[in-house]
Formats: structure tokens, sequence, C-alpha cells
């Protein structure tokens, strides 16, 4: 074991600190990263606030990972020192059910383990990336392509591929009229990429405060949410709207907006219920859907795509001991677009 510099949330009610936690060895399967930079994800805050269950504690969330690879175990032939490298959402998967054998390790028919707060194969509890140091089996380690900076790519390894997997998944490309509801950390990855796909996209969001950003990102549209009549005017306009929103909205408005045939993703995961009302989908042959993340391949694929395009995410790098206020801005909408943290800020062990 290893002891390297970390924060962590103490309970569910308790501002994180800086601390240390334990890193297992590395073993022959294994990849020691040097962390340099870790994303702030919106699920981090629902996690170690127990929003979306009860977590063991002290927890070191951070699924947003990228940096270099310090060290190798004995079999691995997927990567070397030196080698720029990122970790997503997922660390071990059983790798044999179905899903995992169609490279849909998300899926995985046994479980899979998060990349914090999840049981690992061996029974720890995994400790996420806002540390300075993390253990991996190199087979949930990505390359990061050269042409994207490790800052900006580090939100990719969420925001970037639970995006990149539903816009892929349901065929949107040229002649797609998209909508993206939410100019967030998760919706202006998707205002980029559907963009970069070929589709028609237009950002549908509270207000038109961010309507600048929104264009400079490359949407073609921007339209108000919180005028009534935007839902009459855009009514049956779009074959495909990307849910980004992680609080409760009215699906059903929504749903009206979709043409014939029309598919609606969320990818936002609020803590309340969103009620449907069949009429929304029975009208029109609709459909409302959800999505995770995804496979480590497409994860990889998205990587390649976004280096391809010459993009990454739009950041605002912290210190680590802004994270508490960065938690608090991101309730608050504050941040264009993403938080992350400069590991290189925390705490050397021992100080």
């Amino acid at each position: 074991m290893r002891t390297v510099s970390a924060y962590a949330a103490p309970s569910a009610t308790e501002p994180l600190i800086a601390t240390t936690i334990e890193r297992r060895d590395v073993g022959p399967n294994d990849v020691l990263i040097d962390i340099k930079f870790a994303g702030i994800c919106h699920s981090d805050i629902h996690t170690v606030r127990g929003e979306w269950g009860g977590q063991q504690f002290p927890l070191t969330p951070g699924h947003e990972i990228a940096g270099i690879v310090a060290e190798v175990g004995s079999n691995v032939t997927k990567h070397t020192v030196g080698d720029r490298v990122g970790v997503g959402c997922l660390v071990n998967s059983c790798g044999e059910c179905t899903s995992c054998l169609a490279g849909l390790e998300q899926h995985c028919l046994n479980g899979n383990v998060g990349t914090y707060g999840a049981v690992d194969r061996d029974g720890t509890i995994t400790q996420g990336g806002y540390s300075s140091h993390v253990v991996v089996n190199e087979n949930f380690v990505l390359n990061i392509p050269e042409g994207i900076d490790l800052d900006v790519a580090a939100p990719l390894l969420c925001a970037g591929i639970t995006t990149y997997s539903p816009l892929r998944h349901w065929g949107v490309g040229p002649g797609t009229r998209v909508a993206i509801v939410g100019l967030g950390g998760l919706g202006h990855m998707g205002v980029k990429i559907a963009s970069a796909l070929g589709a028609e996209v237009t950002v549908l969001s509270q207000t038109l405060n961010k309507k600048e950003d929104g264009l400079k990102l490359g949407a073609d549209h921007y339209y108000a949410t919180g005028d009534p009549e935007t839902f009459t005017k855009l009514a049956g306009s779009f074959d495909f709207i990307l849910n980004t929103v992680s609080a409760a909205i009215d699906i059903n408005a929504y749903l009206r907006l979709l043409a014939i045939d029309g598919v609606m993703v969320n990818v936002g995961a609020p803590a309340e219920p969103l009620p449907v009302n069949a009429f929304s989908l029975i009208g029109g042959r609709r459909s409302f859907a959800g999505s995770n993340i995804g496979g480590i391949a497409e994860t990889q694929e998205m990587l390649n795509f976004c280096a391809e395009h010459g993009f990454g995410a739009e950041i605002e790098v912290i210190s680590a001991d802004q994270i508490n206020e960065a938690y608090e801005r991101v309730l608050r909408s504050d941040v264009r677009y993403r938080f992350v943290i400069d590991t290189a800020t925390l705490p050397a062990v021992g100080a």
C-alpha cells in the first residue's frame, strides 16, 4: 500500500477536507497514474451528500481524471510510463458477461465498479480522483490523444462520454435537429459534440444569459424555456432532445417539442422522479429514454473524436482548497462550464 494526498468528505453533511488515503500496490495488470487534473462533476456532489443513497465515509470523489503514467505492472501492454492517460467513471467490471464482452462495461450484468464509493473486486471501497495518484487496472485506463491538454481533457471522461454516447447511439448527424436542454457541464459538451457531428443544434436554457456562449460553442439557435411562447413556437421541431439538467423539469412539455418518432434522452440525474404522461408519448410516437456513460472502447472513441475536432471542455481551474466553494458554485450554476482541480495544489503527504 502507498499513502497519497487527497481531499475527502468526512460525512454527508461536512465540507471536504485535506487528508491522505491508501492506494494498493501496483499489481501485474495495474497502472499507477500521477494525477494532474480532476474534474468536479455534479455527480460528486449528489454522492457525497447522500442524495443518491448512503455512502461509506470518508470518501474521496472524482471520476474525471487526467494524468501521466508513473508505473506499470509486469503484464501491462496497453500503457507505458510517461503516457498521457485518463480514467473515467469505471475502474473495473466482471469482463465476462455479455455486456462486458460487447464493450458495454457500464451495463455489466454482475455489477461494474465505479471510480469512487464502490466495492472493488478485492472488497475495498474505491476512492476517486481528488488525489495525487491512483492505481487502476490497465483495461480501464484511456489514452488521451495529443492535441488535447490534460486540464480540458479531464471533464471529457464523464461529461464528454455522457453526452457523446447517446448522440452516437441514436444516430445524430447531418440533417438531425437536436435540442440540448441546459448549458452547463454536460450541456456545453453536448452542444460541441452535436455540432461536430453535423447536426442542427438548438440550446434550450432557462434564460438567454448564456446565449452568446451557446452560439460560440456551436449552437445554431438558442431559446429561453422561461418564456412560455418557446414551447408553442418549437412544438414538433426536434428529432432528438438531450436533457442534461440535474433537476426536475416538466418532461411532458419538452416531449411535445419532438417531431414524429422523435426521441428525448435523459442524462441529467435528479433525485426527484420525472413524471411522464403516456399521452405525451403516444401522440407522435415519441420515445423517452435514458443513457448512462459509455463503455471503455466508446470512451476512447470519444476522446479521439474530440482530438480530431480540436476541442476539450470549457473549464475553470481551481486549487484544492477551493473545492467546497466550487461545490456551492456548481449548485448555483456559477461555472462556465466545468471546475477542474489542479492536483499539484494538494497538500504534500506529511505536510
